[in-house]
């Protein structure tokens, strides 16, 4: 059995737990192969939960060849489905901390499932761009399930090995957007040899994602539970833990400067790696002229590396927590997204379909582990969590100690979506990506930070990548590891 341990003390007893646990009932261990309630089972109901949730919001980007045909899509019809499938998790991101807080991350992730599941069954009876924008907008907004999946984690692990179990529970859920640019091309082939016209098979390929996400909803619902001790609820109504007031929650929250800075440099690993799901398919099926199924599995690979690289990252800022403090969850971030900054760049110079690939594939391992040690650090961002620890008295945590993980970490990194935007394709569909937004006169666009003009390639169809961006937001970071006052980020992480 697959077991991972932390370096804290733990209460032999296990008061009656299947895992050893510390003095607030947080699991000190993480046992993959294990189901046993309620840590390992909250685990795996969270993953496989927001898995589905990724499954259906990607699950219109490998088909996009074929809906863009059916619907009649211009290029800007195309970029703004895709700003619109990030942008609506926005919205729904700004409450989900407060939601969590409030009612426990159960309720909310189901809550959210079930209310977004019926959207993307509507997908299939679109007929125009507008309809069609607005459902990916509203299919995007269970991707806000990602607050909900990460608070859960944080509620049933201890400080020692939570930046894993963060690790292993977002980066097997976010396989999802790979499984999704697998497994939709197949279903749409599947259903189109037993007789179904291609524009009516793309159509009923929406109903298998919709319905998974309903069912593992209704799972979390009958099976899971808020906190090691109980669900929200019932410890509310018992007095053992206090009822929340909602502003008070906003107000905790965007106040800690530290998640503001955190969120920003989030922006440039989980947000790149959010555009990129959306148009990586179509780029190889354009670019290289690939079979939409083969373009599909391809891009895949993006996604997939999910498996390993973001549970990678989580386990390397525990061992550097272990070895080195907080400074060693922050220099192993940065050296990170640093090289994952470098590859993006190289990534839209290389013309080749079989180095386009490998730079891609390396790329995804390094920004998701990025994304990885971003979460091995939000535990610990503010002090009040030290109320996880040793307040006998509110023994599941400050109410608002996690709510810059919606505010911060989960409203700017959609914001990314312009760090690799759609600008234009040229008249054989050929898409040519500019990392992040940029202002434009006529055929030149700006490069705000230096007011470089970068000519348009007329001729040209590859990725290209305008390295300023990731390193500013890596300088941002910067500060974050080297200044004086910020070393006080928790360095007692038992």
């Amino acid at each position: 059995m697959a077991r991972f341990a932390g370096m804290e003390e733990t209460d032999k007893s296990y008061h009656g737990f299947s895992l050893p646990v510390n003095s607030d009932h947080k699991a000190t261990e993480l046992r993959l192969f294990s189901a046993s309630p309620p840590h390992m089972r909250a685990f795996h109901l969270a993953w496989i939960s927001l898995f589905t949730c990724f499954l259906s919001t990607f699950a219109t980007a490998p088909l996009l060849p074929i809906i863009r045909d059916n619907l009649n899509l211009t290029d800007t019809d195309i970029g703004n489905a895709g700003i619109a499938s990030v942008s609506g998790a926005i919205f729904s991101r700004l409450i989900m901390g407060p939601a969590c807080d409030l009612i426990g991350p159960r309720l909310t992730l189901a809550t959210v499932s079930l209310l977004i599941a019926p959207t993307v069954c509507f997908t299939s009876i679109a007929s125009s761009a507008t309809p069609f924008i607005l459902l990916r907008f509203f299919a995007g907004l269970s991707i806000a399930n990602f607050v909900a999946n990460q608070f859960w984690m944080s509620s049933m692990f201890s400080a020692s090995v939570v930046g894993f179990a963060n690790g292993i529970g977002a980066g097997w859920a976010n396989v999802g957007s790979g499984a999704a640019l697998l497994l939709m091309p197949l279903i749409y082939s599947l259903i189109c040899s037993i007789g179904v016209t291609s524009f009516t098979a793309w159509r009923v390929a929406f109903f298998v994602p919709a319905t998974l996400q309903a069912v593992t909803a209704i799972m979390v619902l009958v099976y899971g539970q808020d906190l090691p001790d109980g669900n929200f609820r019932k410890l509310q109504d018992s007095g053992e833990k206090q009822r929340d007031d909602f502003f008070s929650v906003i107000f905790n929250g965007i106040k800690n400067y530290r998640g503001w800075i955190l969120g920003l440099v989030y922006g440039y690993s989980f947000g790149v790696e959010l555009t990129v799901d959306n148009i990586i398919a179509e780029y190889f099926y354009d670019r290289f002229g690939l079979g939409i199924r083969v373009a599909g599995m391809v891009a895949a690979g993006f996604g997939l590396a999910n498996v390993v690289s973001r549970p990678s990252g989580g386990m390397v800022s525990d061992a550097m927590g272990r070895r080195f403090g907080m400074r060693g969850r922050l220099w192993s971030l940065w050296v990170v997204q640093a090289i994952a900054g470098a590859l993006c760049v190289l990534l839209g110079r290389v013309n080749s379909l079989g180095g386009s690939a490998a730079v891609m594939f390396a790329f995804s391992l390094f920004v998701q582990a990025a994304s990885g040690l971003t979460f091995g650090i939000v535990p610990f961002v503010s002090k009040r969590l030290k109320f996880f620890k040793g307040n006998r008295h509110h023994p599941h945590g400050h109410p608002h100690s996690y709510l810059y993980s919606a505010h911060h970490l989960h409203t700017l990194p959609p914001m990314g979506r312009h760090v690799l935007r759609p600008i234009r394709r040229s008249k054989c569909h050929r898409r040519r990506l500019l990392l992040a937004r940029m202002g434009y006169k006529g055929d030149r666009y700006i490069q705000p930070t230096s007011l470089t003009i970068i000519p348009m390639n007329e001729s040209g169809n590859r990725m290209t990548v305008n390295p300023s961006y990731p390193i500013l937001g890596l300088h941002i970071f910067a500060c974050v590891c080297f200044g004086g006052p910020h070393a006080e980020w928790l360095d007692d992480q038992n």
